[in-house]
């Protein structure tokens, strides 16, 4: 049978609107708010019921999404509707936070009687349109089966990584490896060009090599090669540069909390710190100031 229980999505953006609509097309009824005027018009074009407050959108849910840029805005959207949601519903976070806010934030939902887990996402907007998304669980393993059938239509694969707060701890240390090797890749490219290489070149000898990674097979950083990586599109997200700096940052905040030697994160966490013109591309747009940088 399948599964209509009324959903409420909080966070209607460039990752939150799409995974909405694929709820909606899924056959789930999707109350949303977003503060954002354009983003709650475009999901209303999209099928989801759009209303004025969070504490509207939770009403009658029996299933709670957000998707929000911090851990402060979780907690503050969780203070505003745990008492506004009917008994025992299903908080589901998809944004990227700390783990510390993500277990508190659990731990909140809980004891106002509800159940909680934490599913960051990784696939960019392309992975929350396509509804191919890798979602990150962290999960008591009652809830596993749960959150799963609700998170299907949203995802191409759905990954149980531990208790709350491993989903955001799976993320850190995902996106800290993506950061490394977009700079590495961007790098490689721009010493192939200097070297005499075209990208073609290079990349079908690395994408078919030992040099072979998704920032060069799936995000390469250079028009040509791969026609639907932002490159392509002028560098338009994407993923944009200023989230990658935000979760470089809850990575070398973890890595100062747990005493981890990240020399090489640390230096990925500074050159997208670093890289201002990068606000509002594509992360890997990073290899313009790796040429910006570069003598000659």
């Amino acid at each position: 049978m399948t599964d209509t229980r009324p959903i409420a999505f909080i966070g209607l953006g460039n990752m939150g609107g799409p995974m909405a609509a694929n709820l909606v097309r899924a056959g789930y009824p999707v109350t949303g708010f977003d503060p954002v005027p354009a983003a709650a018009e475009t999901a209303a074009g999209r099928g989801i019921t759009v209303v004025g407050s969070a504490a509207e959108a939770v009403a009658s849910a029996q299933v709670v999404i957000t998707m929000l840029p911090s851990g402060q805005h979780v907690l503050d959207v969780y203070a505003e509707v745990l008492d506004a949601t009917p008994a025992g519903a299903l908080f589901i976070d998809c944004s990227t936070i700390a783990v510390d806010d993500a277990r508190a934030a659990a731990a909140r939902a809980v004891a106002a009687g509800h159940r909680a887990v934490d599913a960051p996402v990784s696939g960019g907007v392309v992975g929350a349109e396509a509804g191919t998304l890798t979602m990150m669980l962290g999960a008591a393993d009652a809830e596993v089966a749960d959150a799963t059938v609700v998170l299907e239509p949203v995802s191409g694969r759905v990954v149980h990584c531990g208790e709350v707060g491993s989903g955001q701890a799976a993320k850190i240390c995902n996106n800290m490896i993506l950061a490394a090797s977009m700079i590495v890749v961007s790098e490689a490219f721009v010493l192939g060009e200097r070297l005499g290489l075209t990208h073609q070149a290079l990349f079908e000898v690395a994408s078919t090599a030992s040099g072979q990674c998704w920032a060069l097979t799936t995000n390469c950083p250079v028009p040509g090669p791969v026609p639907a990586s932002p490159a392509n599109r002028d560098y338009q997200p994407g993923f944009a540069s200023q989230l990658m700096v935000k979760d470089l940052s809850l990575a070398m905040r973890a890595a100062e909390s747990t005493g981890t030697d990240t020399r090489v994160g640390a230096l990925a966490a500074a050159i997208y710190e670093q890289y201002d013109e990068g606000r509002g591309r594509d992360f890997s747009s990073v290899i313009h100031d790796i040429r910006d940088r570069s003598e000659g």
